[in-house]
């Protein structure tokens, strides 16, 4: 008997994701360099794991609120409020979620409507797109491009705009380009969202891994804050992605309905990464600043040595993401990524996994060790003198 005919149509037509694709050849594979993995290498501070234990020990091990522990929504606020100026009440507009993925699927879910429209800038994190889809909407790509550092414009939304418009679902600091937004472009989105009366979806996730740059919160421009669902969490900050914490900002009639939906799927958050997120938020800055310094060491090497070795290479000044162009190898980013994989043992992924405007690029994390990356640039220099 097919079981297929069981299979909803939007689910069956969605595409695996390309990330794991090269994971799982990678892991059948010995001595192999990962600039796939987009998580920290770091372990978690200690201060973090310290809270975790000790909330196990003190029984904290049942349902928490369905909007979180009390004292992390508060801790939250006044964190945004302290860097953004953005001021939330934590009883009422902040929600603690299984990561932010869940979060974004909250926000999509409470959303939208069968046919409503949502437009998505790529490249873009790979679940944009199918949690669009998942959640009856409508996916609506803008594509941006290296010329213009991969930020989007007013003038490309505009011209996507239709009667279906609903949502803006913009990623920035970016995953996989690892570029930013200056608050003058933000500043023309949003008054365009105001003129065509949309609500912004704004995953901020890697809002603290910035470097020369200071990050500008969406939801902080004017006016924008009561048209935005903001997304933020621990995982790339506090190298918390095993603990599965995040959660979302917003006005609290658009909280109570993801609120709901969070309720009838989750019912809360895991308990311990609550309370060790907490202690994050407290005590673990010092451990943040350390981690996001290595990580532009990181970065100024990655970038200066994929120039060297011709993966032309704009300076990413977010997130933890190098994004080359391969067009000087003559392959397209599937066959550079396999080929770099099966001869020089270096993992990295195609640009096209995170949409069409990624095609020829590949991403490079440098969330992993500077001697390795050395490595991983050693060889990829091999290679392109072979294919070059």
């Amino acid at each position: 008997m097919s079981l297929s005919k069981f299979i909803s149509r939007r689910v069956a037509e969605v595409p695996p994701s390309g990330i794991r694709r090269f994971f799982d050849i990678a892991a059948t594979m010995e001595d192999v360099i990962s600039l796939g993995i987009g998580e920290p290498d770091f372990d978690s501070p200690a201060a973090i794991i310290e809270a975790g234990q000790q909330s196990l020990t003190q029984g904290q091990t049942h349902y928490t609120s369905n909007s979180g522990i009390e004292e992390l929504r508060r801790a939250i606020a006044e964190d945004l409020d302290r860097r953004y100026g953005q001021t939330y009440n934590p009883a009422s507009e902040i929600l603690i979620t299984v990561g932010v993925s869940e979060a974004l699927y909250l926000a999509l879910t409470a959303v939208l409507d069968p046919g409503d429209e949502v437009i998505i800038p790529q490249p873009c994190f790979v679940s944009y797109v199918p949690e669009t889809i998942f959640a009856g909407g409508v996916p609506v790509v803008v594509d941006t491009v290296v010329d213009n550092g991969f930020q989007v414009t007013a003038d490309q939304i505009a011209g996507a705009i239709t009667p279906r418009t609903k949502v803006l679902l913009i990623g920035y600091p970016n995953n996989p380009t690892g570029a930013t937004m200056s608050r003058e472009r933000l500043g023309e989105i949003a008054a365009l969202v105001k003129k065509h009366d949309l609500l912004v979806i704004s995953d901020e996730i890697y809002d603290k891994l910035v470097y020369g740059t200071k990050h500008v919160c969406f939801p902080s421009l004017s006016g924008m804050y009561q048209r935005t669902i903001l997304l933020q969490g621990f995982s790339k900050s506090h190298a918390m992605t095993g603990w599965r914490i995040g959660y979302a900002a917003a006005p609290a009639e658009l909280l109570d309905a993801m609120r709901k939906v969070h309720q009838y799927t989750i019912m809360s958050a895991p308990t311990t990464a609550q309370w060790a997120a907490l202690a994050g938020l407290r005590h673990s800055q010092a451990d943040m600043d350390t981690m996001v310094a290595e990580y532009d060491r990181r970065r100024k090497l990655i970038v200066t040595g994929l120039n060297e070795i011709g993966l032309k290479c704009f300076e990413p000044r977010g997130a933890f993401y190098a994004f080359p162009s391969v067009a000087a190898s003559g392959m397209t980013d599937s066959e550079f990524a396999e080929q770099l994989l099966q001869e020089e043992r270096v993992a990295v992924v195609p640009g096209n996994a995170f949409g069409e405007a990624g095609r020829g690029f590949v991403r490079c994390s440098y969330a992993t060790a500077y001697e390795k990356i050395e490595q991983a640039l050693e060889r990829m220099h091999r290679f392109m003198q072979r294919h070059g």
